[in-house]
């Protein structure tokens, strides 16, 4: 009886502990923005290569930490129970995006209005915050 009361005295503290710790290091799950190098390569009916068109374009990304936490549990088979957050998107947003260095596949620079510029759809976050690990609903 006495060791079942220091487990839960024990159990208490880390969970203590562990919230404590949380109001400590809050979420910083955010919506930043970055660049990307994005290369596209358009074919003919054929399969044969009709021009390739890259471009740096500014994207969001999600990036950021997230409170989780691991404590004893009588119920799980490992004896742990893992709660696990991950930063990530709430949605995205679809856009299009401009390539404007196109080439032929000599490697030759297009300069028609036709042919100089590929249009591109894209996602990207619209915006971001933290997830339970796995749940793909949000």
């Amino acid at each position: 009886m006495y060791t079942a009361q220091l487990f839960i005295i024990s159990i208490a503290i880390i969970i203590v502990h562990n919230n404590v710790l949380a109001e400590d290091n809050p979420e910083e799950c955010e919506t930043l923005p970055s660049e990307l190098h994005i290369i596209k390569e358009e074919f003919d009916e054929l399969g044969r290569l009709q021009r390739t068109c890259n471009g740096d374009i500014a994207v969001n990304k999600c990036e950021g930490a997230c409170n989780s936490q691991v404590q004893p549990s009588v119920i799980t088979p490992s004896g742990f129970l893992k709660e696990c957050y991950c930063c990530r998107e709430t949605f995205l947003r679809e856009r299009m995006i401009a390539l404007t260095h196109c080439y032929d596949p000599d490697g030759v620079r297009l300069t028609s209005d036709k042919l100089a510029t590929l249009e591109v759809k894209l996602k990207e976050p619209a915006d971001c915050k933290c997830f339970k690990c796995g749940d793909f609903s949000g």
